[in-house]
């Protein structure tokens, strides 16, 4: 083993997405191999986030968010993040304690200023997000044109530079053709652990999630890249075919005691979440099919405001906390409760309702196209829950089309044809694709893998000297400067 080091990460937002998981079960794998180990964020809300950031297994500093605000009335989100990322190395590079290596994720900006911490730099590239931001206007094309040029400029200041798949590597190819550097592959991994604890059947947070139905299960952040809206289309589309098939009783049976359950993460302080989950509510109505929303945990009347009209709370068909569940009758039975529902809405989940949920579900559906890896679908396999993805993109490497799941086009006909396929499997066939599923995760996907790949990869970098001068720092702050002027000047004129 390596000398023990001090390895900080650095995070923009420590919430519950798979670039989170990611960042931390990468701090814990090289916790247990004796390393010390401090989490940096510009956020971090207990009540949504991963349990090991909360119960002390992680060390978890908060900083740079008290001076730039998220966003300056609506608009420039991608300025502020930047503006706070830099306060962020600022807290990094002011702590009395020394770091031998930074573990820098997601946004590159603060690279040539984080030299100043005397650190190796090791960036993880989940996917360029330039590529990911939208250009529909002159505008927005000027926008982002100073921060495009930033990211592949700052990214370049790592000492070394991974990706999260093959496919990642090879559109970081194409994305920054001037850096002419091939970024290594580090595939994200799960830890068993979190996957293996009992299920907590008291929690009365799963009370809104008992079910006789059969369930199709879709997990993703509530954004409109995600797709998530495929899901419903598709699911609509299996229901009323197979529905139609009225001589078929076991088609019939398996349709009409199915419930589609989308569970993501969602932050009421991202407008494009609120937005998208009521569109999403009002696509699935639109359709015919029957919604509820379940509220997260400890959500306040403000919360409630932001999701679709007729949340309930977690607990809202357990007790009568909330006042929301005045519709269900006090001797009913809660796997009954769910009975007349086509889609269930679970935004910002807890790790037990998720461990229950793949517990029951008879397939995940991952709709997103061209994504980058995908943790969802690791973990569904492992938990032995065959996946329906799109044909692109990671779940290319992670799915074994027919033997662990099926990887199909993006279109709802396709999606519903694997659907229906699932839900009316022969269970002996759909317990062996589970389990060839679990095994491929378990050999390929562990953490001890994982941590020691990432523990080579860091030590690694100690064998070359550091890439950049701290001087880079000082232009990057005016870099900065001059776009925020330039920024403010277009928000203006506009």
């Amino acid at each position: 083993m390596a000398r023990p080091l001090n390895i900080a990460f650095v995070h923009p937002d420590l919430g519950i997405g798979g670039a989170e998981r990611l960042v931390v079960d990468a701090a814990i794998s090289l916790q247990k191999r004796g390393h010390n180990v401090v989490i940096y964020t510009m956020h971090h809300d207990v009540s949504h986030c991963f349990e090991e950031t909360r119960d002390g297994t992680l060390d978890v500093r908060v900083g740079g968010n008290w001076l730039v605000p998220r966003s300056i009335g609506g608009r420039l989100y991608i300025l502020c993040t930047i503006l706070r990322s830099l306060m962020l190395a600022r807290h990094v590079i002011s702590d009395p304690e020394q770091y031998d290596a930074l573990f820098v994720d997601q946004l590159s900006a603060p690279i040539p200023l984080l030299k100043y911490a005397h650190a190796h730099i090791f960036f993880y590239c989940h996917f360029p997000d330039y590529l990911l931001a939208r250009r529909n206007t002159l505008w927005q094309r000027v926008y982002r044109a100073p921060f495009d040029l930033l990211e592949e400029f700052t990214t370049g200041e790592a000492d070394e530079i991974v990706v999260n798949s093959r496919f990642t590597q090879e559109t970081f190819r194409t994305a920054f053709p001037r850096l002419n550097r091939v970024p290594k592959v580090l595939t994200p991994a799960l830890n068993f652990e979190a996957y293996d604890k009992p299920i907590d059947a008291n929690d009365p947070l799963l009370c809104t999630l008992r079910t006789r139905k059969r369930v199709v299960l879709s997990i993703n952040r509530f954004e409109r890249k995600k797709d998530i809206g495929l899901a419903i289309t598709a699911f609509s589309k299996c229901c009323k075919t197979l529905l139609a098939k009225k001589n078929d009783a076991e088609s019939a049976t398996s349709t009409s005691r199915c419930c589609l359950v989308l569970a993501g993460g969602w932050d009421p302080r991202v407008l494009e979440n609120t937005q998208y989950l009521k569109e999403l509510d009002t696509q699935a109505r639109q359709l015919g099919l029957c919604t509820r929303t379940v509220a997260p945990r400890g959500a306040n009347k403000d919360v409630y405001a932001l999701l679709p009209g007729g949340a309930v709370s977690a607990t809202a068909m357990f007790d009568d906390e909330s006042g929301h569940n005045s519709e269900f009758g006090e001797g009913e039975a809660l796997s009954e409760r769910l009975a007349s529902i086509d889609v269930l809405f679970l935004p910002s989940f807890t790790e037990n309702q998720r461990a229950y949920l793949l517990s029951i579900a008879r397939c995940v559906v991952y709709t997103p196209t061209n994504e980058h890896l995908g943790i969802a679908p690791l973990e569904s396999m492992y938990m032995r829950v065959p996946v329906v993805a799109a044909d692109s993109g990671g779940p290319l490497e992670t799915i074994q089309h027919g033997k662990t799941g099926y990887l199909c086009a993006p279109v709802e006909d396709e999606f519903a044809m694997a659907i229906s396929r699932l839900l009316n499997m022969d269970d002996d066939k759909w317990k062996a694709m589970g389990g060839a599923g679990h095994e491929r995760v378990r050999l390929a996907y562990s953490l001890d893998v994982f941590g020691s790949r990432l523990e080579q990869l860091i030590v690694g970098m100690f064998q070359r000297p550091a890439r950049a001068s701290m001087v880079m720092g000082v232009l990057l702050v005016g870099f900065i400067v001059s776009t925020v002027c330039l920024s403010l000047l277009f928000t203006w004129w506009k």
